[in-house]
């Protein structure tokens, strides 16, 4: 009878002792889980779902194609727009000297200006034995890293894609975020920070320019020489569920006249079965001109120091930025009167660009304000709302006209259509025109916010000097 009784009680001691091995097996487990989700790199992946995650909401609650960013000014802009299409010739300018620049510092400069002797180029120029093919695959935003290292890799450097971006795109400094996530926060890599890299940090020399066309690019490659050239395409995105516009450098190492194409490296190019394609791979020239309008026809020529001469001799009047800057304008505003939709607004854009490279900057300015009075006309498919992360020009032209409310009304607009505020040159442009108006200290604020992005950034660091802060 006792031992009936007892039975009860044992048996629920028993219940209590499992429940409770249970829980401590529970515990041990979220424990477990917890202290792997901390090494580096599964704490790498975790965090790229979650910011997949996080990115998708963003966008798809605020579809970064429908802000549109308007400029307070543009009741100037039908005359402007008149003048423009009639006399196709830059109005006069108000210049304003800059006192911090965003550009090359080290380009090296000639001392004369060649002329180009005209030779009949070869139907075709195929450099692919040269190249060291470099995927921007396993990192984030590393086309401008992979582009770099295949130009400098044709010339026999050693070194490779990470050594450039540790420069280029480091990433804040977080004990927290593994060098890959470091990376990824960096969007955009400007072409003056890869033509520094070249000038600072290797034995070659680099420069770029505007304005460039397909017969200097044929006459580089038959003489031996591949390009880098920044352009513009649409691609579906899983991310925002949409088209989108993005910019990306190509490498160019050939070209057939006879099938009207020219052969480049792309370090993107993927098939469904995550193959690499993008190496040798053949694009029409006209897709090429019209994906290389959306950058103002950019391009950048890396070289060893010995082959100089020759270089200067094929670029003929392009060795002068002014003349190459004016040459751009001029296509700029031919193409203003021949296009329309999406080639228009990037044509206007370009006028602005081109200003802006002239020091002209009010003109610049009404440039960038009837293009972005045509973004607006745009679908929504077709806005490149990411065009300020690659192409900071309307900063400089809105900073140097005087019109310090447009330069933080474009940030803010820029910074609000990306789901992380992570654009080093937005910050700062920000904070130069929040320090015209008096905002000290919100200035400082985006300064500071601008050497967090970046640690490489000088222009950010020069003004936190200036004020006399501590970043």
């Amino acid at each position: 009878m006792e031992k009936e009784k007892t039975r009860p009680v044992r048996e629920k001691f028993d219940e209590q002792r499992k429940r409770s091995q249970r829980l401590i097996i529970l515990a041990a487990g979220v424990l477990l889980v917890i202290i792997i989700a901390l090494l580096p790199p599964i704490r790498s992946r975790i965090s790229y779902r979650l910011d997949d995650l996080r990115t998708r909401i963003i966008y798809r609650i605020n579809p970064p194609s429908e802000v549109v960013f308007v400029p307070e000014e543009q009741q100037l802009l039908e005359t402007m727009v008149a003048e423009t299409l009639s006399a196709l010739n830059p109005s006069p300018t108000v210049e304003i000297t800059p006192s911090a620049t965003l550009e090359s510092t080290s380009e090296p400069t000639p001392t004369t200006v060649p002329t180009i002797t005209p030779t009949l180029l070869p139907e075709m120029v195929d450099l692919r034995d040269q190249v060291t093919y470099v995927h921007q695959h396993g990192r984030w935003n590393y086309c401008g890293p992979a582009n770099l290292t295949m130009a400098l890799k044709f010339w026999g450097w050693e070194g490779n894609r990470d050594q450039v971006a540790e420069v280029v795109k480091p990433g804040p400094i977080d004990p927290d975020m593994d060098y890959i996530a470091r990376t990824k926060v960096d969007k955009n890599v400007m072409p003056y920070e890869m033509v520094n890299y070249v000038n600072d940090h290797t034995q070659y020399r680099a420069f770029y320019r505007y304005g460039g066309d397909i017969d200097l690019i044929k006459r580089y490659l038959s003489n031996g020489y591949p390009v880098v050239i920044e352009k513009g395409y649409y691609e579906y995105s899983s991310i925002s569920s949409s088209v989108a516009w993005m910019g990306h450098y190509l490498f160019i190492t050939g070209y057939n006249d006879a099938e009207g194409y020219f052969i480049v490296q792309d370090a993107y190019l993927q098939d469904k079965d995550k193959n690499f394609i993008g190496n040798n791979y053949e694009v029409d020239y006209e897709e090429f001109i019209n994906e290389w309008r959306y950058f103002n026809y950019l391009f950048i020529l890396v070289y060893p120091p010995e082959v100089e001469q020759d270089i200067f001799a094929i670029l003929g009047p392009w060795i002068d930025p002014e003349w190459a800057n004016r040459h751009a304008l001029e296509v700029a505003n031919r193409e203003i009167a021949e296009e329309e939709g999406l080639a228009e607004f990037f044509a206007w854009f370009n006028k602005g660009t081109s200003h802006v490279q002239l020091f002209e900057y009010v003109d610049a300015a009404f440039a960038y304000d009837y293009a972005f009075l045509l973004y607006a006309g745009l679908t929504e498919e077709e806005r490149p709302w990411r065009i300020v992360w690659y192409q900071t020009g309307p900063y400089f032209a809105y900073y140097y006209s005087g019109r310090y409310q447009d330069v933080i009304s474009l940030a803010n607009t820029t910074l609000e259509a990306i789901s992380e505020p992570t654009l080093e040159e937005s910050f700062y442009w920000r904070g130069m025109a929040r320090l015209a108006l008096g905002e000290t200290g919100n200035a400082v604020a985006d300064f500071r916010e601008s050497v967090r992005l970046n640690p490489n950034f000088g222009p950010g660091w020069a003004m936190l000097d200036q004020l006399g802060v501590e970043p």
